[in-house]
């Protein structure tokens, strides 16, 4: 990672939809891109892939592959049509596609009489070191995997890897285990944001200990903002897992609850990681802070001691500046009023005396240890 650490900023969502919308109704923001169809049709032999903008792409690739699973990949959502299609044809419930097309919904499970439904949030850095916070959401029935996601990055090429490779449980666990593979990689890419944030704290701490400035607060609180949305998608994963684990469905089958206990370890370890990063930026705020205080204080340390040195200066010179008149109007001399102004060489007598006391006062702090300390 680059030391220089950016200005984080944080995308902003905006709401679809209007306050008190029937339940149901699928509101799909004007800033919504169109949607892209990439269809994985497998089995333990074969798989066959194919892409498409519209419903027809889908249905045709599942007409011609009937005894596979399909994975049917949806990026964009910039199509209530589409979505109200996909809901006709696999018989979903207007309330679950109302939560795909609101990309505002937390990590959740929810299972219905043949199918079931999960969303996630996917969290990452793109190219401008802008924090993207993106949902994930998933109908699984049958043999059917349907997964929706906001953008038209391609954030599963592990997963697709795996399905052309063929090994592994990927083509034969069904559309459950894909649920898994997705859902497995999605917590993967938390510790790869973690990794980045944890190299931008590194570069914190080394700026710190080498030229502290105020850019450091400013960073530091930007990281504890950014680990607070990586927090609030990780801590309901859990539960989310948790739920699939605990799920009676015939969907999630006990293998791969096997997988999920493993993806539930890896979540918690995610959780334990931002938990220590929270603690590290708000260690390096109030370390800023007392350094700052203790720098603050090393500087009124000097200017008291400038102060203490002079105040006896001043005294003296404040004395005999008062110019007091030696004679009176008649000419009568005025024994009580400072004979000194008349000395000769008092002017020297004054410098030295004042000379004096400020080497004093110098040589009585020094041995106090003061100047050490500074």
């Amino acid at each position: 990672m680059n030391g220089n650490l950016k200005r984080l900023r944080f995308k902003k969502h905006k709401h679809a939809g209007n306050v008190g919308d029937r339940p149901g109704t699928i509101n799909v923001p004007s800033d919504a891109l169109k949607p892209i169809i990439s269809v994985y049709s497998y089995n333990k032999d074969e798989l066959v892939t194919c892409e498409g903008k519209d419903i027809k792409t889908a249905l045709k690739q599942l007409n011609k592959c009937d005894n596979h699973t399909h994975w049917i990949k949806i990026n964009g959502l910039g199509d209530a049509e589409l979505i109200e299609q996909i809901g006709e044809h696999c018989n979903i419930n207007s309330l679950v596609l109302e939560d795909i097309a609101n990309t505002h919904q937390r990590p959740k499970f929810d299972e219905y009489d043949d199918y079931a439904f999960c969303t996630s949030r996917i969290v990452h850095f793109n190219k401008e070191n802008e924090i993207i916070n993106c949902q994930f959401s998933a109908i699984i029935k049958d043999n059917i995997i349907v997964s929706f996601e906001e953008d038209h990055t391609d954030r599963f090429d592990a997963v697709k890897a795996r399905l052309k490779a063929g090994k592994g449980a990927i083509r034969t666990a069904g559309p459950g285990y894909m649920c898994y593979a997705l859902t497995d990689t999605i917590i993967d890419n938390y510790f790869v944001l973690l990794a980045q944030i944890g190299d931008h704290l590194d570069a914190l701490e080394d700026k710190l200990y080498e030229s502290a400035d105020k850019t450091i607060m400013f960073d530091a609180q930007q990281l504890k903002r950014t680990l607070i949305v990586v927090r609030r998608a990780s801590w309901p994963e859990r539960d989310k897992i948790n739920d699939m684990i605990r799920s009676e469905s015939p969907l999630i089958t006990p293998e791969v609850k096997l997988f999920l206990r493993d993806a539930y370890d890896h979540c918690i370890q995610a959780m334990d990681l931002i938990e220590n990063y929270k603690e590290v930026t708000s260690s390096i705020i109030d370390l800023y802070l007392s350094m700052v205080s203790n720098r603050m204080n090393e500087i009124m340390k000097v200017l008291t001691i400038i102060s203490v040195i002079f105040i006896p200066l001043t005294f003296i010179a404040g004395i005999y500046g008062m110019n007091f008149s030696r004679q009176d109007d008649k000419g009568h001399i005025l024994p009580d009023n400072m004979p000194e102004l008349y000395w000769h060489h008092g002017y020297i007598y004054a410098i030295v005396f004042m000379l004096l006391i400020a080497v004093i006062q110098v040589f009585v702090f020094w041995k106090k240890g003061w100047f050490n300390r500074l």
